[in-house]
């Protein structure tokens, strides 16, 4: 048997520079604060956390003076620099470019539109939509999916955007469907602001599936761009299966194939892959091709 890497697999830009400002900081000082899990992969936290990193909820950064906090790449809404700013918190920002940029154009359509009807499709409580609705000061509506179009007031003017990480297919759709029900005279502007790195890797994570006859998708049950590749992996390739860790492989997966692949989120770290890998040659009889 044979066992192969998706070279395409791993960290996105956003989490490896998150991770790297986290390392340089605790190399320097042995410990820092982060907002929230710095990546949606338990065993990637659990690393970092034998550094010195110390995950937080808002509610405990309410509680913190003079201390230094890492902001994930997800974002966070304004309140949360205002409490640093009244607690005398150091900042290290380290909120993807793509969302910075996805924050300040939802900010600013609210800022000069009057009472504006902004629809966010994404997952509702994900750290990044929570950043999001907070540049609306709560007033956006998230919808999760083409099945709560409902909830649309179509007689006001629409301003649609997406969360960074969510199907480039599922929001074609519903913006289709949004441009049938739209009132006469009413304003439909629709905003394309998934992440190229999570979307462009939809059709090559498709022709990996493709070519192996098992597929071991590594990924943390949190991680939400992991959820639509692996359903993408799963449709090209019924023989695909979820995992977090080499713990959760069911040998029967493995009886009979001659090609197995390993693949994973954005959000899962190299080293995870290899180390499921690593595991299967060392129980099975299987060799590695990268």
């Amino acid at each position: 048997m044979i066992i192969e890497i998706d070279n395409g697999s791993g960290f996105c830009f956003g989490v490896t520079t998150a991770i790297r400002k986290a390392e340089e900081q605790l190399k320097d000082a042995g410990h820092l604060y982060c907002l929230g899990d710095i990546v949606h992969n338990s065993n990637e936290v659990e690393r970092l956390g034998s550094k010195g990193l110390t995950t937080i909820t808002h509610e405990q950064m309410e509680q913190l003076h003079d201390v230094k906090v890492l902001l994930r790449a997800h974002g966070e809404p304004p309140a949360t620099y205002e409490t640093a700013r009244c607690n005398n918190i150091e900042i290290i920002d380290a909120t993807c470019p793509v969302v910075l940029k996805l924050q300040q154009r939802i900010k600013k359509t609210y800022n000069t539109q009057v009472k504006p009807q902004i629809v966010i499709y994404g997952k509702r409580g994900h750290a990044e939509v929570l950043g999001l609705v907070g540049q609306t000061q709560g007033t956006a509506l998230v919808i999760e999916s083409i099945n709560e179009i409902d909830k649309i007031d179509y007689s006001r003017d629409i301003f649609l955007y997406s969360q960074t990480t969510k199907s480039l297919q599922g929001f074609k759709a519903i913006v289709e469907e949004i441009g049938k029900r739209i009132e006469p005279g009413v304003k439909f502007e629709s905003y394309d602001t998934i992440c190229r790195s999570v979307a462009n890797r939809i059709p090559q994570i498709r022709q990996f599936a493709q070519q192996h006859e098992l597929i071991l998708f590594v990924c943390g049950h949190k991680s939400s761009n992991g959820r639509i590749l692996y359903g993408e992996c799963l449709d090209a390739n019924p023989d695909s299966h979820l995992i977090s860790n080499e713990t959760e492989i069911d040998p029967a997966w493995l009886e009979g194939k001659e090609k197995i692949g390993i693949c994973g989120a954005t959000s899962t770290p190299r080293w995870l892959m290899n180390r499921v890998k690593e595991y299967i040659q060392a129980n099975y009889n299987v060799l590695g091709t990268n």
